[in-house]
């Protein structure tokens, strides 16, 4: 396995943490980071897709699925800074900006990973 898709396999074991914690438990989640408890449906909403989004990530991982690798650099760090937006305006708690910050971290150690492995030749 690759560095990063050892990379990627990891965050799809974080997002599926994640989601499944926001499918059952989601205000036990929110309060530990000191948001607002919810009774909307919403947040079970984005358990259901950090659960799916880290499935994918899970099956790229184990295909080596490098044009994955590189898109998830990118929307990595476009949550960092979506969530950061969200924050400035007040649209939500500023410790989402974590969350943001926990997929920017993944997306440099993908992209750090990418760029240290040469492309695999086909035989």
């Amino acid at each position: 396995m690759s560095r990063a898709a050892r990379s990627l396999k990891f965050f799809a074991i974080y997002l599926m943490l994640l989601g499944v914690g926001l499918m059952l438990v989601p205000n036990l989640i929110l309060t530990l980071f000191k948001m607002a408890p919810t009774p909307e449906v919403w947040i079970r909403v984005v358990g259901v897709l950090a659960l799916n989004i880290g499935i994918y990530y899970w099956y790229a991982a184990l295909s080596e699925c490098r044009p994955l690798f590189w898109a998830s650099v990118y929307t990595r760090a476009l949550v960092l800074m979506s969530f950061a937006v969200f924050a400035a305006l007040q649209l939500s708690e500023p410790v989402l900006v974590v969350f943001g910050a926990v997929d920017f971290c993944g997306g440099l150690w993908t992209l750090w990973a990418l760029r240290s492995e040469p492309f695999p030749s086909k035989k």
